[in-house]
């Protein structure tokens, strides 16, 4: 598919692998709608690519869809959804003095990362299903899971099992939209440098990088979006998950 001129929504564009692909997309001649809460920033973003910003919560099905009303407006049916909102706890299953993981943390981590990824794809592609096909396609959703779905460290129980899901609901859901024609891909990324990561020393950010056996360095944002172009250019890539890590396998912690 090719990017000029058509809509494209990406969760949690405001900055990391999101901003980078809101910035790859725009590039290539999108229209580009960031889904954020953190307005701000994401405002910012926006209007540095000639984008639109709407704050959405994709936990919450009302804010999905204001989102998604917002972008159809501005930039027509959406033709490309990337979603890489999540959020990334880190609590033991048992913790200190005994105590169990606090199942609201838990259920936070799967309502964002995991019923947020299916609600944005299930809103937008029940759009994007009654619109006009480009060529042999109506579009593509590329989902944002994790090595930790693979290899989930100490604490990364809900996170682990949050991207776990978007892993497994790959497949089922591109067999579902294959019939209006939408591809549907994920990518699970390594240790990418995101903000989180930048706000550690440089000297951890190092150390974290020298785990990678190739490059012995942390992901760029850039290589994810570059990623998610080659996606999109490639009409036989539907229904897999791409590690995206530098073929790391990461231990218990």
């Amino acid at each position: 598919m090719d990017l000029n001129g058509v809509g494209a929504i990406v969760t949690g564009g405001a900055s990391g692998l999101g901003g980078a692909t809101a910035r790859f997309l725009a590039a290539g001649g999108a229209k580009v709608t960031i889904f954020d809460l953190n307005e701000e920033v994401g405002q910012a973003t926006a209007q540095e690519i000639g984008g639109i910003f709407a704050k959405v919560n994709v936990a919450d099905e009302a804010s999905v869809t204001a989102g998604l009303d917002a972008a159809e407006q501005a930039h027509g049916v959406g033709r490309i959804l990337v979603n890489c909102a999540g959020i990334a706890p880190a609590i033991k299953t048992v913790g200190r003095e005994n105590k169990p993981h606090p199942l609201d943390a838990y259920r936070k981590a799967i309502e964002v990362n995991l019923i947020g990824t299916f609600t944005a794809i299930s809103l937008f592609a029940a759009r994007l299903a009654a619109a006009e096909a480009i060529g042999e396609e109506r579009g593509v959703i590329i989902n944002t899971a994790s090595v930790a779905a693979y290899d989930g460290q100490i604490g990364q129980a809900a996170y682990s099992s949050s991207k776990g899901g978007v892993v497994g609901m790959t497949l089922p859901v591109a067999r579902d939209l294959a019939q209006h024609r939408i591809r549907v891909m994920t990518i699970a990324p390594g240790i990418f440098l995101t903000p989180m990561l930048m706000g550690l020393p440089q000297a951890a950010q190092d150390s974290l990088g020298t785990q990678v056996p190739h490059p012995a360095r942390l992901g760029r944002p850039e290589e994810y979006a570059q990623l998610v172009g080659s996606i999109i250019a490639n009409p036989m890539l539907n229904g897999e998950v791409i590690r995206l890590d530098g073929a790391i396998r990461m231990p218990p912690k």
